[in-house]
């Protein structure tokens, strides 16, 4: 680190011109990210479901309709009137677009038929199936609607890859909205801290480049595995929030270094070995607790963390390479741009005071503040008891959505939309089942609560398919009970029943999620222990940050379950109460975890510093306190402008995520860093320090000084 901060003044120049050159051109190639996202991965492909889905799709081929097209009769003509025209335009589709199948009202068998007319007879749908071989990209996706539009007849679409390009299309519109929103109040609010705009603008433009950093680090990913389209706002959050906090906290060290006397070579050099230490340090820390998300079996659990782990890896790189060579280069003028020359210093002086005084408040009576901010936090927690998991589903999009209101006509207008469980009964040891084998499974599943009808739809020798389909009116739950009763069915000797379908899907999905979280929270607090014991050479400090990590994290879930699931202020935010969504569970927990451990990181690393030089420990926490409360508080700050940018997209998802973040920033970065912190510091005295021998020497061999 020695040699990088010696390489970093005498080659400033070459340094900040290679490292913007290759962000801005790797940014600029990865911004075709977005033609090679997807909307799936959230199936567990080792899961019974995943298996049903692969021996239909080779032996049936594919059976969900990609576009379901919902045509209206004009007022005057009938169903029949319109047949022969939109016959015509589904032939012309099926000539210019490879397609799989095409089921309409006006070509299905009786049965099929009845479900695809609306109960008033104004409305019929077709089932649109694209060639899965075709190689339709979701850029494509959008061209291939206007051509199933029938001139005079009023045309609607639903269907899973509708709502999926739909969900792309959103995102990168609440991208871009949220950016423009973020960036100026965060320039804004930059220049009020740091009281200047030239050290306002630095923590700005690494933001940026950030960005286009995180984005080439995905296209890359594209290559070689699916990357779920919210990936990039994930890493667009996360890339611009950590570039500003680490920008924030290079830039305020640097301008302490100069006031204490430094040139601005010596500066930059003190700055990268301390704060650009703890940068490091941190990055590393993240993206320890992002890797945790790898060990899910979902696709898209895996992209969100590489998502992460790149805006992390990016704004870390570059806050040890583009800021210090600028800095270097700025040298005094950081403090330009300024309202009053002493706006800084006097800036400073005034939240060093403050939080001096907090500190001091905190430390003559810390045992009743941490009694009491204990207890308000379980409080907060306690909704949590109720929470259960749920699956994004097309209510997720705004309300006036084009596939929203589709979707919603299917379901409210139409007697069914065939959706239910799909049962393939297989032999085992060689035995194949007969025609009576499926016959008695399909009885059997028919009498099932919850499900109004099931038949056998295929029989190839090799195995039966059964659908099975939900009865009218059955909800999520008491489909999740159907497919349990559908599995307990008791089949023929030497045969076997797998159950599929969406419901199954959906559980089984989650079913993986919890089997996993343990193991991605071995790793998170694992790696958090060890690498903070590298840090501080303390065993009691580690412990004490992974629990008000976890403090933090049950107030946030329980304020989120209290609002989006119970409801609670729900309709405020323009969201349907629902169970929490499994997956975005798992990204909060895992950026709240981080971003609580690097706060921790920012405030301890000051109070360690101040103990090695010889403070005892309330000194420690009085100058540890006093020199990051304004950082850590002004990081989280910030970070929440960014993050509440995403509570105006349309999605409810997004909003749940840009909630959850705002909760969990709030409560970590006042609360409980810069209040039951420094109280639990306090009380447990010398014990902070401890560290058996052997650890301790460790420690002295391969720990982090400071």
């Amino acid at each position: 680190m020695t040699r990088w901060a010696s390489t970093v003044v005498s080659r400033r120049w070459w340094i900040l011109v290679l490292a913007v050159a290759a962000v801005l051109v790797s940014g600029v190639w990865g911004t075709g990210v977005f033609a090679k996202l997807g909307s799936g991965g959230y199936t567990d492909p080792g899961s019974e479901s995943a298996e049903v889905a692969r021996i239909v799709e080779a032996n049936l081929g594919p059976q969900t309709a990609d576009i379901i097209v919902v045509y209206t009769a004009p007022e005057g003509r009938t169903l029949d009137d319109i047949g022969p025209e939109v016959t015509a335009d589904l032939e012309r589709f099926a000539a210019e677009v490879p397609t799989h199948k095409i089921t309409s009202y006006w070509s299905a068998d009786t049965t099929t038929k009845q479900r695809m007319v609306s109960e008033d007879g104004t409305k019929a749908s077709a089932a649109v199936t694209v060639d899965p071989e075709a190689g339709i990209t979701v850029a494509a996706f959008d061209r291939l609607l206007p051509k199933l539009e029938v001139e005079g007849i009023d045309t609607e679409f639903a269907g899973n890859s509708v709502v999926g390009v739909a969900f792309n299309n959103r995102l990168q519109q609440d991208l871009v909205l949220a950016e423009a929103i973020a960036l100026p109040i965060t320039l804004v609010l930059l220049v009020f801290l740091f009281g200047g705009v030239v050290a306002a603008a630095v923590p700005v433009f690494v933001g940026l480049l950030s960005i286009f950093s995180a984005l080439a680090t995905l296209r890359v990913l594209t290559l070689f595995t699916d990357v779920n389209s919210f990936a990039i706002n994930v890493a667009s959050l996360l890339g611009l929030g950590l570039a500003i906090d680490y920008g924030l906290f290079v830039v305020g060290r640097f301008r302490e270094e100069l006031e204490s006397g430094a040139d601005t070579a010596e500066a930059t050099r003190r700055t990268v070995l301390t704060a650009g230490r703890t940068v490091l340090f941190s990055g590393l820390l993240l993206v320890c607790a992002f890797s945790g998300m790898l060990v899910f079996p979902q696709d898209v659990i895996a992209s969100l963390g590489f998502g992460a782990m790149a805006a992390v890896a990016s704004a870390a790189l570059l806050s040890l390479t583009a800021v210090p060579a600028l800095l270097a280069i700025l040298g005094p003028r950081i403090n330009a741009g300024s309202w009053r020359k002493d706006a800084a210093q006097r800036s400073e002086a005034r939240a060093r005071t403050f939080w001096g005084s907090v500190v001091t408040w905190v430390m003559r009576r810390p045992a009743a503040i941490a009694v009491g901010i204990v207890a308000g936090l379980l409080v907060l927690a306690a909704p949590l008891l109720s929470a259960s998991l749920g699956e994004v589903t097309y209510t997720a999009l705004p309300e006036d959505d084009p596939a929203r209101i589709a979707t919603d006509t299917l379901t409210q207008e139409f007697p069914t939309t065939g959706n239910g469980a799909t049962l393939i009964l297989r032999g085992t040891d060689g035995s194949r089942p007969t025609a009576a084998d499926g016959a008695a499974v399909a009885e059997q599943a028919g009498q099932v609560e919850g499900i109004g009808a099931a038949t056998v739809v295929a029989s190839n020798g090799e195995l039966v398919a059964v659908q099975a389909v939900y009865a009218e009116g059955v909800d999520s739950d008491d489909q999740s009970g159907a497919v349990a009763a559908l599995r307990d069915i008791a089949v023929p000797e030497g045969t076997e029943l797998l159950v599929g379908g969406g419901q199954a899907t959906v559980d089984d999905s989650n079913a993986a999620i919890v089997r996993w979280l343990p193991a991605m929270m071995a790793i998170m607090v694992l790696s958090t222990l060890m690498l903070l014991f590298l840090a501080f050479g303390s065993v009691v400090l580690p412990l004490k940050a992974v629990a008000m990590a976890g403090l933090s994290l049950a107030a946030t879930f329980g304020v989120l379950t209290w609002i989006f699931q119970l409801g609670h202020g729900a309709s405020l935010l323009g969201v349907s109460p629902a169970p929490l969504e499994a997956t975005f569970v798992v990204l909060i927990l895992a950026v709240v975890f981080g971003l609580s451990t690097d706060y921790e990181v920012f405030l301890m690393s000051r109070m360690v510093e101040a103990h090695a030089a010889g403070a005892t420990t309330e000194e420690a926490v009085r100058f540890g306190t006093e020199r990051t409360g304004r950082i850590v508080t002004a990081a989280a700050l910030l970070l929440v402008v960014v993050t509440g940018a995403f509570t105006v997209s349309g999605l409810s998802i997004m909003r749940f995520l840009g909630v959850g973040m705002i909760v969990a920033l709030l409560v970590d970065a006042t609360v409980v860093r810069m209040l039951l912190v420094p109280s639990l510091v306090k009380l447990m005295g010398p014990a902070n320090w401890w560290a058996p021998a052997w650890m301790t020497k460790v420690h002295s061999k391969v720990g982090i000084r400071h």
